[in-house]
């Protein structure tokens, strides 16, 4: 069993439990930042291989057997093995249910219904409790038994034709940011149901889904989209940021790196680049004329290096920064100061640095040195606490 971690006082969700059915990565992701608030987290894992992402290594990095991605996104937890298919098992899993706040799972539609843990039994035995699912499209449609994953998701969401140039294809998001958006979506629903259970008593159904996360997060261009010609946008020929971003709006070559560019008036830049082509616009040509405006900035961009361009815009008071990329950025006394990684270390002793909580209560962060728990380590000890053998 791992050690217990150190951490603030008072953390806002010391006393709650909660229980992660979750594989993978959202329903996990938001299991653990309710960890880091102070919840007491028990990851209810099959006995023979657990959740599927402890064999999913991401860079074929793995720590103790496990893939480091099921580390980084499931620490500060305990494990409680348990075959959802056995009459015993599931009678023990009831039990805890019992004696939770929250549950989570992701699970495809009718899964936890047909092993016998839906919300409607589920609620019956624990009136009290938040019962928090998490799909990939809903649970009503055509779509609702599709596998809920995050590129494919992405695919289905549009969001694949906003990033790249106009010459590119679909371009997906290069990390996991369905899952990660529908994670806080999550967290920010059971935290709103536990408040309501503060006040009336009542557990709650909280359901979210990938393909609803993804939307709502591109709310900026899908309002534009409903309330436009409902045509699909274009992205610039060239630096292309945002497809309804005016230029300068963009990433510009310079002639050592990059340099990021966002609103700012052409006449100012005009002056500032020393660009007279430039002055011949007008700012209502910003957004419509974009592809020509963006190729002279380009050009006088690419003359001089990043810093020397960074030199004469910031002190203006230009919205711009330089591209960094993971080893410039690790270097940076911005990053120093965020104080964003930490240490875990798991029952065997074996560390692993990972990114820490990135919210500050009363000033600190929020450190959990707990590291990922091993498959069923905390089974006997959580059996002894609910009085069963």
């Amino acid at each position: 069993m791992n050690a217990p971690t150190s951490s603030p006082a008072n953390l806002p969700l010391e006393g709650i439990r909660v229980l992660d059915f979750a594989q993978f990565l959202a329903g996990p992701y938001a299991a653990m930042r309710l960890a880091d608030l102070g919840a007491d987290v028990i990851k209810v894992e099959r006995p023979q291989g657990g959740d599927l992402c402890r064999s999913l290594a991401v860079a074929d990095q793995w720590l103790d057997g496990d893939s480091l991605l099921f580390h980084s996104i499931n620490r500060n937890k305990r494990s409680f093995a348990a075959n959802l298919k056995d009459a015993g098992d599931l009678e023990r899993v009831k039990a805890l249910i019992a004696s939770a706040d929250v549950m989570i799972h992701n699970f495809r539609p009718g899964v936890m219904e047909r092993i016998g843990l839906g919300y409607e039994v589920v609620a019956a035995l624990n009136p009290k409790l938040v019962y928090a699912s998490v799909t990939g499209y809903g649970t009503t449609g055509p779509w609702r038994d599709k596998p809920g994953q995050d590129l494919l998701a992405q695919s289905l969401s549009g969001i694949t034709w906003l990033q790249g140039n106009a010459s590119d294809g679909p371009v997906p998001v290069g990390f996991a940011l369905f899952d990660i958006a529908t994670a806080l979506n999550l967290v920010q629903g059971i935290l709103a149901a536990l408040l309501r259970r503060g006040r009336t008593g009542a557990g709650a159904l909280l359901e979210v889904d990938l393909l609803s996360s993804g939307m709502d997060l591109q709310f900026e261009q899908l309002t534009c989209f409903f309330n436009g010609n409902r045509t699909r946008p274009r992205r610039t020929e060239i630096a292309n940021a945002n497809v309804y971003g005016a230029a300068p709006y963009g990433v510009y070559a310079t002639n050592d790196g990059y340099l990021a560019v966002a609103m700012t008036p052409l006449a100012r830049l005009a002056d500032l680049f020393e660009l007279p082509a430039l002055g011949t616009f007008e700012q209502s040509d910003a957004l419509t004329r974009a592809n020509e405006i963006k190729p002279l900035l380009q050009s006088r961009i690419a003359e001089r290096t990043t810093a020397d361009w960074l030199a004469i815009l910031e002190p203006a008071d230009v919205w711009c920064a330089e591209i960094l990329d993971w080893p410039a950025l690790s270097e940076t006394e911005g990053f120093a100061a965020l104080d964003m990684l930490q240490t875990v270390r798991n029952g065997a002793g074996s560390e692993a640095t990972v990114v820490q909580c990135p919210i500050r209560l009363d000033g600190t962060r929020l450190p959990s040195d707990r590291g990922a728990p091993a498959l069923g380590a905390d089974t006997a000890d959580l059996l002894a606490e609910l009085g069963l053998d």
